[in-house]
Formats: C-alpha cells, structure tokens, sequence
C-alpha cells in the first residue's frame, strides 16, 4: 500500500514522497495523522540503523543515480582503495581540516557527567552524576565538513560504507514531492531509504553538496568517521570527553551556554521548531544542516555541540556500563552492537526527541548512515607536536 502524502504547507515542510511500508519489518501502514501522532507519543527514533533496511522483505525499484559529472564535488577516483590500505599523508598538518590549526586544546580535569534531570531519558543511562577526570586532549573547534571530508576522498580514494551500500536514510521532508515511492522505516516512517543517496549525495542523486561544503558531512558511518581521523592523524573524541567538551566548562547546565534554550529569544542550535514530522517553522533559519560555524559558540569555543547534525563518538553505547565503570578517562565497554552517538539534530524535538542537551545520549550500529549523523575529531594533547603515522 502506499500513503499519499498532505499537500506541502507554505509555512513549513510537507511530507515528501509517497512512502512504502508494507515491504519493511512489521509492514504496518498507518495515515498521516497517526504517523504524527507515533512521534508526539515517544515512538521515534532518533536516527535510523543499517539494520532497518536489511529487515526489508519485499523489494521495489530503487531510485535510478543520475549520470555524475564533472562538476560533483569530490568526484569518484577509478579506483577505490579500502580503508587499511590508507596511510597518514606526511603533509597532513598543510591539509584543511587536519593538525591542529582547527582544534582547542582542553587541559582535562575534573567535570560532572552525565544529569538526573527528570526531563531526561533515566533508559538511555544519562545518570547518575558522576564525577570524571580526563588528561588533557585537543578537539575541533567544528564538525568535520563536506570540504575537508572531500580534501580526505581525493587523497585517499576512500569508498564511504553507504556508497558500498548503495543507499542510505534521508528524511522525508528533504525529498521533492515527485520523489519516487521509497521504504520507510515503520517505527519512524519520516526515515526513507534513498538508493544513491551519499555523503556527496545527502538527500540522494538530484541532490549536491556543491554549495554545502561549510556544512557537516553527513551519510558517514562510524567506520567512515574512524578512518578520517586516522588519515588526519586524530581520533574520534570518546563520550566523556565529548560532553566534558560540550559543556564549555559550565556545570550541569543543559546547553552549552545555559539552562535557557532560547536565551532573550536567540536561537543558539539548528533543531526543529513547529510540530514534527508535519511542519517545521525554521525559526532557526534552517530546514536542513547549517553550516559548521553557525550560532555562537560555547564557553571553549566550540560550535554546534547540540543540534545540527549527531556526532559519532568512541565509545560502544551501553546504557549501564558507566554506573560501575571507571571514573579517570572512561572509554566505555570493550564491546558491543552500536557506537554511541552525542548532540541531537536539527531533527530533534522536545515532543520526541528532546536529546539535544550536552547530557543526552543515543546509539547507531557503527555501519549505518542517515543524513543528520556526522562527527568531529579529537586528539591526545601529547601527539599534537609531530605528524601521526597511522594507518586506516
């Protein structure tokens, strides 16, 4: 069966495409409203998994990739090279993104983790307070963006997990209306499966990021983050340092710069304003990704550490591990089904998704790819002096 999305409302997003549900896990179909109603209830999910788009049982024909050409950034070189075939370039320090020219350097210390708030999620193991000590580390002032993840393609050839795929997930509202029929994902059918659909390609084929390159990359999987840092001779920040980094050296606030989440009615964040799925506001300004330097940044001087896109952390998630687990440079459980994933997204509203707080947390498996994911790099405060020689 396929639902027929409302005409599109000129004071927000419509729903995109007609959607697909009887060919994905449960296969049910409901009407919009019910679908509105899913997400006001609590039933969303934050960003959608690999795993969702193997459940599929009943095939359809995917979305044809528009021919490439000259002028798609970071064009495709003619031959791929696999991950643990790329070497830290001697000249990384010169390239745009990497060294240290772009990082802040944090002493470390003691912080709180983690909050009690009531208005948090108790399951997802955002409490208890605790107190953590980290050494001293780097971190980027800004996630990584579609130009220095470009800069990092063209030197190593490197084939993004979604591209090897072939498809990855992109919010309905992002799709033109005459989009094909697309999968969804039944338990947050807003998450479409797009073949062709890519870092270079976020909202699938028609889509470019010619004029995003400010912007975060995105439709990267946690082990494309990984072996970006690896080339750029960094790492990705583990969770307690990410949110020690987050806070910009305020103690259990919500935000980095407060508890107010529009101090004197200034946005500060890129999430979603108006009622999800049906209709954005855009009081922030954007409907999709903002550009990595967009609102002010925090107490360190870092950028967009809640909403815009989530950013990949170390860790494996667990929702338990840390209420036992060491309390000097945590680095969560040697194992497990998903990476845990930190800051919310332009996505995330306080009726569903109300993790866009520096304490909130969520998880992804560590191949999957959507278009509000991305990362940012940290690295150890004594490896900033010489070039890294690891490989991928």
């Amino acid at each position: 069966m396929i639902l027929a999305p409302p005409p599109r409302s000129e004071e927000g997003l419509g729903w995109g495409p007609p959607l697909i549900t009887d060919n994905l896990a449960s296969g049910v179909t409901m009407t919009v409203p019910e679908l509105a109603n899913q997400a006001e209830s609590g039933g969303a999910c934050c960003a959608a998994s690999r795993a969702d788009g193997h459940a599929a049982t009943v095939s359809d024909e995917p979305v044809s990739p528009l021919p490439r050409t000259g002028e798609d950034v970071g064009a495709r070189p003619r031959e791929y090279r696999p991950a643990d075939d790329i070497a830290a370039d001697e000249s990384y320090a010169q390239r745009p993104g990497v060294g240290v020219a772009n990082m802040v350097l944090l002493p470390g210390g003691q912080f709180l983790m983690g909050t009690d708030d009531r208005e948090g999620y108790p399951a997802d193991g955002e409490g208890p307070v605790r107190k953590i000590r980290l050494s001293p580390f780097w971190i980027d002032r800004t996630a990584v963006s579609n130009g220095q993840f470009a800069a990092f393609v063209e030197a190593t050839g490197y084939q993004t997990e979604a591209e090897t795929f072939g498809w990855a997930f992109v919010f309905a509202g992002l799709l033109p209306d005459d989009f094909p029929p697309t999968r969804a994902v039944p338990q947050a059918p807003w998450w479409r499966q797009v073949h062709g659909a890519d870092w270079r390609h976020p909202e699938g084929p028609h889509s470019t990021i010619a004029d995003r390159l400010d912007h975060p990359v995105v439709q990267v999987s946690w082990n494309d983050a990984r072996a970006y840092c690896r080339w750029a001779g960094k790492r990705l920040p583990t969770e307690a340092e990410w949110e020690h980094a987050a806070r910009g050296g305020l103690e259990q606030q919500r935000y980095p710069w407060g508890d107010d989440l529009t101090p004197d009615g200034e946005h500060r964040m890129n999430v979603w304003q108006g009622t999800f799925p049906r209709r954005n506001t855009v009081e922030d300004g954007y409907v999709g990704t903002a550009p990595v330097t967009t609102f002010t940044p925090n107490g360190y001087g870092l950028y967009n550490m809640t909403g815009n896109v989530w950013e990949w952390c170390a860790d494996w998630f667990h929702p338990g591990f840390h209420v036992t687990g060491p309390r000097r440079n945590p680095k969560g459980p040697k194992s497990g089904a998903s990476r845990v994933m930190r800051g919310g997204s332009y996505l995330c509203h306080r009726s569903y998704c109300y993790r866009y707080r520096v304490a909130a947390r969520s998880a992804n498996t560590p191949d999957s790819a959507t278009g509000n994911l991305g990362f940012r790099c940290a690295r150890d405060a004594d490896d900033a002096s010489q070039p890294a020689r690891r490989r991928v």
